[in-house]
């Protein structure tokens, strides 16, 4: 065992100390699956039980730097190859250190937890890498393939490896769920082709029948079979170069002009267990952060609040954690969730309430305790409220919209925006004057108009 291996897990021992618990669950483009799903429930838990401080403390071994010295020391794959297609990435890479930045920036919050997950189960340390690839590590990316995540999981292999899609939650997006479902996928694609990484890597982005057939037709014809020798689709024949060239760049960046920024070792988020259904903002707000914080880390939920159906857990940073525990142990349940009343009139239907409050009709039936849709006027129904909670009708809604400035990040986009506060992309880039395709400079100050839910009409 390498002395280094599981180094990265002394830092995540202190938040084992505080408890912090959930659950866990890919990707590209590729349309054909084989294999078994991974077990999502039990992944969280087994990262915790191997990093229990008991167990931490038997291992010796004198620390890495950062994050991308622990990536060096876990490489497996063959970087000292001369290829003309890698050289390709190396290059173009290597002249762009504006975006190296910015995705070292995007990666900041993941990486650790990435690369530790591979580190565990003895894969490549390059995987961790393979974000950049996909999706820049924007847990928010999505293809006109209709790839999703930070792994770029199209719907039909997300499916497959227990992704969950829903009005309130994409496992796509999640960062523990898509994670731990990408690398399962890429070690059943292993040992697939028999433990040849790069055609494992060729076969996440294009499937592993498209792979399985250019190497049949090699072999037909008394040609070479490795990745290198198949005619594969042009997108395939440039991913697996791009990654390879982003190690090779973290391997020897002064070698290549470039610098990075430095990743620490230390876990940025705890996983927490939160036991049902909770206010996004809510939850900001006793973790003692922005609600864009609480998003960027949770952006599997698509809504103003978690999924009532789960998962039950929150991605918190690290030194809000324990605080966060506290106080969410003393909210009481009915607070977790913020809630307006509404008496229903005569004509309405619970989907024409539902749209009207941007929620879904199963929302309201569960909320209210309804086995059915149907409902009496003058009856009083509970309307979830949170900050996504936006009235669909604009005449209504108006009234009720607040003015929001907010000033644009790094690896901001105004698809990313609009996702993180629940409005629409069009309507905020209509706001600001601008095309949604607009390119969006850092330090620029964006409007923005949320809302709450109408007053209880009573």
């Amino acid at each position: 065992m390498n002395p280094t291996r599981n180094w990265i897990a002394v830092a995540a021992a202190g938040l084992l100390l505080s408890g912090c618990n959930t659950l866990t669950p890919k990707p590209g483009a590729g349309g054909e699956v084989v294999g078994t799903p991974s077990p999502h429930a039990s992944a969280v838990q087994d990262w915790h039980e191997r990093n229990r401080v008991d167990t931490v403390l038997s291992r010796t071994a004198e620390a890495p730097e950062d994050l991308w010295e622990l990536s060096r020391e876990h490489f497996m794959l063959d970087l000292t190859q001369s290829n003309g297609r890698i050289e390709k990435q190396v290059k173009y890479y290597s002249k762009h250190q504006d975006y190296l930045d910015r995705v070292t920036d995007r990666a900041e919050r993941y990486y650790q937890y990435v690369l530790e997950q591979i580190i565990e189960r003895d894969m490549p340390a390059e995987l961790a890498l393979l974000p950049i690839v996909e999706s820049a590590y924007d847990p928010f990316a999505y293809s006109h393939a209709h790839a999703s995540g930070p792994w770029q999981f199209i719907p039909g292999t997300a499916r497959h490896f227990g992704l969950r899609t829903s009005w309130w939650y994409d496992g796509r997006r999640d960062i523990v769920a898509s994670t731990d479902a990408a690398l399962t996928y890429l070690e059943q694609l292993n040992k697939r082709f028999d433990g040849d990484w790069l055609l494992a890597l060729a076969a996440y982005n294009a499937g592993g029948g498209t792979v399985s057939k250019a190497i049949k037709r090699n072999r037909k014809k008394g040609k070479p079979t490795d990745y290198w020798s198949l005619d594969l689709p042009r997108e395939t024949e440039a991913y697996v170069p791009k990654l390879l060239a982003l190690a090779k760049l973290v391997e020897k960046p002064e070698q290549h002009g470039i610098s990075l920024k430095p990743l620490s070792l230390e876990p940025y988020f705890a996983i927490i267990d939160i036991d049902g259904q909770i206010d996004l903002k809510q939850a900001a707000k006793l973790a003692g952060t922005d609600i864009d914080e609480i998003k960027m880390l949770n952006p599997g939920f698509s809504r103003w609040a978690t999924d009532p159906e789960g998962p039950h857990r929150l991605l918190i940073p690290v030194e809000s954690a324990e605080s966060f525990r506290t106080q969410l142990a003393a909210l009481p349940a009915s607070e977790r969730v913020r809630w307006n009343h509404y008496r229903i009139k005569r004509g309405d239907t619970l989907s024409v309430i539902a749209a009207r409050f941007n929620t879904t009709s199963d929302a309201l039936r569960r909320a209210n305790k309804l086995k059915g849709n149907t409902i009496v006027a003058g009856r009083t129904l509970l309307i979830p409220q949170g900050e996504g909670a936006v009235l669909a009708d604009a005449g209504n809604a108006t009234g009720n919209q607040r003015k929001l400035a907010y000033r644009v990040r790094s690896g901001d986009s105004f698809w990313k925006i609009a996702r993180l506060h629940g409005v629409d992309v069009k309507e905020l880039a209509r706001w600001n004057k601008m095309a949604p395709r607009d390119p969006l400079k850092i330090g620029q100050q964006l409007t923005l108009y949320v809302g709450g839910v109408e007053s209880s009409d009573s």
